[in-house]
């Protein structure tokens, strides 16, 4: 299978702290990958090397065959990074905001009012269209997001935390879009703490542990027979015994 995206020895230093030590990964065309890890694992400095966001100390990012960081204009406009709610302008309308995305592309104005419409129908936010977007509820301001990220029909999705404090309804809305995206041939990478969500969504996973990959493949060859939450703790460890407090008691103690 082609690769989308490829990472070679890709490296982040800050200073003495290794923040991604010479990750190589290839993530297949057409793929959900999930990039599981801890907190502070390096999946958010992974993804904003991947996206030309943060230059890497060392190593290359590959883009269907094309450096990333050579050619950066062009590989952004291939890829869809969704940005966090306090990144977007808010006090713009949801309809507003994805037009002033499409436009930021060089899209056609005709063409991406079309597209904004089609998106705020896809998502169900036709009713909240002309309101501000910092009137949203948090997961409306997901939705918001991911639609912006999909304005240009991108070949490749970068979704940090997607899911994160997200109602089930809106959650199961985005599993949806995301999942007839890949049907259409689309890349999705996600990065994610979740085990059960990317068990249920990714046809491939790595997980990294302080900035290093411990295991990589299909979400089979990774789980290696087990549940992916055990596997994960087993690649990943700091699992201990809970601690035992004399005074945190339950039942009656007066």
């Amino acid at each position: 299978m082609a690769s989308a995206l490829s990472l070679q020895n890709l490296t982040k230093i800050y200073g003495k702290k290794v923040a991604v030590n010479g990750i190589s990964l290839d993530i297949p065309a057409g793929s959900f990958y999930g990039l599981v890890g801890p907190n502070g694992a390096g999946k958010t400095t992974t993804l904003q090397m991947c996206t030309g966001m943060l230059l890497p100390t060392n190593g290359s990012v590959s883009l269907f065959d094309d450096d990333v960081w050579a050619n950066l204009d062009s590989a952004r406009a291939r890829m869809g990074v969704m940005p966090q709610a306090d990144e977007i302008f808010d006090r713009l309308t949801g309809q507003q905001l994805l037009v002033y995305a499409g436009l930021l592309r060089g899209m056609d104005k005709t063409e991406v009012t079309r597209r904004a419409q089609d998106l705020l129908n896809a998502f169900d936010l036709t009713e909240a269209a002309k309101k501000l977007v910092s009137d949203y509820s948090t997961g409306m301001k997901k939705k918001i997001c991911l639609a912006s990220a999909m304005i240009h029909s991108p070949r490749i999705l970068f979704l940090d935390e997607p899911f994160e404090a997200v109602d089930p309804v809106s959650s199961a809305n985005l599993k949806d879009i995301l999942k007839e995206y890949v049907s259409t041939g689309g890349t999705v990478v996600i990065s994610s703490h979740v085990m059960s969500l990317v068990e249920k969504m990714c046809s491939h996973v790595a997980v990294i542990a302080n900035g290093n990959v411990r295991a990589a493949g299909t979400l089979e060859e990774v789980a290696a027979g087990s549940d992916l939450e055990n596997r994960f703790l087993d690649l990943v460890g700091g699992r201990h015994d809970a601690a035992r407090l004399d005074w945190l008691q339950g039942g009656d103690n007066e």
